[in-house]
């Protein structure tokens, strides 16, 4: 037999290694059944005391995964239509039309919208050139570019902004303190968020899909808003008298009866309906949100647009002003110019910060040299006047200008929380997305099913355990208690190799261990038959177990090495819970072909050498 001191040090090595990562788990484990059972006010003093030890533990410890532990997955798609759009220097009813046939070609098949934007625009007219479109000095478009050129550009902008909101995602998840989130980018415009522990579904949604757009607008004049108001509300009016006189026509044609029935209650106007007119100051009206669509519908109509003041848009408040009878929020609709004062981009920086007479949160903001001169200017020049603030589409506040300001601060107030104003901060900290998002995908895991799949996943373990370790002790007798012993050492490393590389744990990664386990007798199943097999030569038993191990090896080798291959290959081309089977499985692999190689070996010689145990492989 040959000297196994290397063997027995790399097997001790291994063994610490693991037993050092795999400590702060269980300390963490511990700690967390001690906090279980602790009334809050308790719970939170501990909490309190031992924060900075809590957090390295739970830092160094075993990650679970969103199956798990519960949380959000999010799949987002970057809007490649709303991003051309922006990217278009001039836009006319053809632009408009091709947009239009594009959107609908990507619906019913399985083209880019690139792709189908330039075929329909090419269909129309073979010798038109997109470049009427769209302009680049800085990427070499001009007039005179082809359409392949600016399709290439309208590709390379897209793939950009794609990347680019990934790090935007990644910067806001960061900040606002998910731990392990898994972000990563799925075809060519689409983002997958798994965000493990998360409970508050509604504040993570608003926060992947707010773009940061941050604008400062004028607000319309009052006169305007009064008057659009009472034009609108006339314009359904009549509406309603002329169908009310269509139908009463109707009705005496087919009757003869040209009186109507006093128990008949005239038709409703569509407007008030969903929309409690205001108009004082600049704030149009009052709608509830489960009326918003309908409002948003008829303020849509071609004529009503047309009522409306010039170069003016009407725009909800962020925040409800109350509730109606019926318990339902409402929120008021102001009338804001399109014309946008100032960006986001001038935002140095953004704090929270508490009003002090109020106590409400806030976020205060910071602007750079050119915001601070350019919001002098605009403030300067419309003193009396209210000015919007406007994230995303939304009014945040609209104070009115008192004096002129310097120094580039403003503030965005009427907020409903403390945690309201921290999401803003995060998002304006982070940076604008480059192009509207979609969430087309949502699944929220609670920790009850999380906490219901771990005990099914640990049960699924140790019964698969059981089953092999029970098969190899009938089948293999000795050899098989020492294949038991190498296989509960091989769970061992595969959970420290884990913790070493801070992989995380999910429902198909203990798939993956249980299928490990099978693996990793397989090779001994190989080991032993080929002992079996030498013995059965008349060969002595340390000759027989020499030959089986090298005989065994080659089949060893290359059954593992492929299928370590492929669990390479479904971790760079899988996602999410494909990659957490992938990664146990590798792990899986390397530590049974050391366990079934080394540890056994080192067993089996030593109960040999010397005859200190007799062993039998049956």
């Amino acid at each position: 037999m040959q000297d196994n001191g290397l063997k027995i040090g790399l097997t001790a090595f291994f063994l610490v290694l693991s037993a050092y990562y795999l400590w702060p788990s269980f300390q963490n484990m511990y700690y967390s059944r001690q906090m279980d059972g602790m009334d809050e006010t308790e719970l939170a003093e501990y909490t309190q005391e031992n924060f900075t030890k809590l957090a390295s533990l739970k830092e160094r410890s075993l990650n679970l995964g969103l199956d798990l532990q519960g949380g959000m997955h999010v799949t987002l798609e970057v809007q490649v239509e709303a991003l051309i759009r922006e990217l278009a220097t001039d836009i006319d009813e053809v632009f408009d039309d091709v947009m239009l046939a594009a959107r609908d070609r990507v619906r019913t098949g399985n083209e880019s919208f690139i792709d189908a934007f330039v075929d329909e625009f090419e269909a129309r007219d073979p010798n038109a050139l997109l470049s009427r479109y769209f302009r680049s000095e800085d990427d070499g478009i001009t007039r005179r570019s082809s359409n392949s050129d600016v399709a290439a550009y309208l590709q390379a902008e897209a793939n950009d902004a794609v990347n680019r909101a990934i790090e935007i995602i990644r910067d806001r998840v960061d900040r606002y303190g998910v731990t392990e989130p898994s972000i990563q980018k799925q075809g060519t415009r689409r983002v997958i968020v798994e965000l493990p522990g998360v409970d508050d579904a509604e504040r993570v949604r608003n926060l992947l899909k707010g773009t940061a757009r941050l604008e400062f607008r004028l607000m319309a004049e009052p006169e305007e808003i009064v008057r659009s108001l009472q034009n609108i509300i006339e314009y359904y009016e009549e509406e309603v008298a002329d169908s009310t006189a269509t139908a009463d026509s109707a009705a005496a044609d087919s009757t003869g009866d040209f009186l109507l029935d006093d128990g008949i209650d005239a038709p409703a106007n569509p407007f008030l309906d969903v929309v409690s007119p205001v108009g004082q100051g600049t704030v149009f009206g009052m709608v509830s949100i489960t009326d918003s669509s309908a409002a948003n519908a008829l303020l849509r109509e071609p004529a009503v647009a047309q009522l409306l003041p010039p170069n003016t848009t009407l725009m909800y408040t962020s925040s409800p002003i109350g509730v109606d009878e019926t318990g339902r929020e409402i929120y008021y609709l102001l009338g804001v110019r399109d014309q946008i004062e100032m960006t986001g981009d001038v935002i140095e920086d953004s704090s929270v910060q508490f009003d002090q007479m109020t106590n409400a949160a806030q976020v205060s903001m910071t602007m750079d040299g050119v915001g601070s001169r350019t919001w002098a200017r605009i403030t300067g020049a419309n003193v009396g006047k209210q000015i919007a603030i406007v994230l995303d589409g939304v009014v945040y506040s609209y104070p009115v200008v008192n004096e002129r300001i310097v120094g580039g601060r403003s503030s965005i107030e009427g907020l409903d929380s403390q945690e309201e104003a921290s999401d803003i901060v995060t998002i304006l900290k982070s940076g604008a997305l480059p192009a509207p998002v979609d969430i087309i995908e949502e699944r929220t895991v609670g920790p009850s099913l999380g906490a219901a799949s771990i005990r099914s996943g640990f049960r699924s373990v140790v019964v698969g355990l059981l089953i092999v370790a029970i098969f190899m002790i009938v089948y293999y007798r000795t050899g098989g208690i020492v294949a038991d012993l190498a296989l509960i050492l091989n769970i061992l490393f595969i959970l420290g190799i884990l913790a070493g590389f801070k992989a995380t744990i999910t429902l198909p990664g203990i798939a993956g261990i249980v299928l490990t386990i099978g693996m990793a007798v397989d090779a001994n199943v190989l080991i032993f038959e080929r002992i079996r097999e030498e013995q059965a030569t008349g060969k002595t038993l340390k000759a027989s177990i020499e030959g089986g191990y090298a005989k065994a090896l080659s089949a060893i080798f290359d059954a593992n090495i492929t299928t370590f291959f492929v669990g390479a290959i479904l971790y760079s081309f899988g996602v999410g819970p494909i990659q957490g089977f992938a990664v146990t499985l590798m792990a899986g692999i390397l530590a049974s072909m050391f366990s079934a190689i080394i540890i056994t070996r080192i067993v089996i010689d030593y109960m040999v050498v010397g005859k200190r145990l007799g062993i039998n492989f049956g």
